[in-house]
């Protein structure tokens, strides 16, 4: 299900293979597909069908000129929709069987998602610091996705803090470094297909890895993607806001 770093003797050699050449993806059948699905419900990610690239690399929705081809849900619905019920998805992805899947963060989870170039770099940095790292997926667009605990959503809607990185589907442009999908947004969930040859979203760290709190991971990739984009970081409006 993952690619495992092992001990620290020799996981620095292993990562800087992969950031020089990133390693083959092995393919995954119907029955793999299935089972890394329920695996992600299993761990709580709630899931919900999405759209998939047709065989002209274009989207299935039949929206002309479609913005995120094979990248967003089939449902407007969405939010509702998604759940961990083993029934529910198993039916899902026996029925669609070409279906990709998204993950509703704000939930249980939140992903932090950043440039693969950045990403690999933090990935080396926060694994020879001995800091835990949960599940990470790579998508073949440029993109490297870290998923964490979620910061929570409170009962009273007053309570709800905003953050600098917030980053929901329709403001994706307006993130080029680190993006945080928190409430109302969402990710592809692997194994998922993209546009264009062999395009995938894949696990590099499975879901055995446990998902760790957002805070531990944000200084080191907010530093790399601040390097990335040619800024300063600013850990101020990074950092977890307080609740009012």
């Amino acid at each position: 299900m993952s690619a495992e770093f092992g001990g620290r003797t020799g996981r620095q050699g292993k990562i800087s293979q992969w950031l020089r050449g990133r390693r083959p993806k092995e393919a995954v059948g119907d029955d793999g597909r299935e089972a890394l699905l329920l695996a992600a419900a299993g761990v709580g990610l709630p899931l919900a069908p999405a759209a998939y690239p047709t065989a002209d690399f274009r989207c299935s929705c039949d929206r002309v000129g479609c913005p995120t081809p094979a990248r967003h849900p089939v449902s407007f619905a969405w939010q509702t929709q998604s759940t961990t019920d083993r029934g529910q998805i198993e039916r899902w992805a026996r029925h669609q069987p070409q279906a990709n899947f998204i993950t509703a963060t704000g939930m249980v989870h939140d992903v932090l998602d950043v440039p693969l170039e950045v990403g690999w770099e933090a990935l080396e940095r926060l694994l020879d610091a001995g800091i835990e790292v949960g599940p990470v997926a790579e998508s073949d667009d440029g993109r490297l996705l870290f998923f964490t605990l979620t910061r929570g959503t409170p009962e009273d809607e007053d309570e709800w803090w905003p953050c600098e990185l917030d980053c929901h589907p329709e403001t994706m442009d307006e993130h080029p470094g680190l993006r945080w999908h928190c409430r109302g947004s969402y990710v592809l969930v692997p194994p998922a297909r993209l546009p264009g040859d062999k395009q995938s979203v894949h696990w590099v760290r499975g879901l055995e890895h446990p998902l760790p709190d957002p805070l531990t991971l944000l200084e080191v990739l907010t530093d790399a993607c601040a390097r990335y984009i040619g800024e300063e970081p600013d850990h101020a409006n990074a950092a977890w806001p307080s609740r009012r």
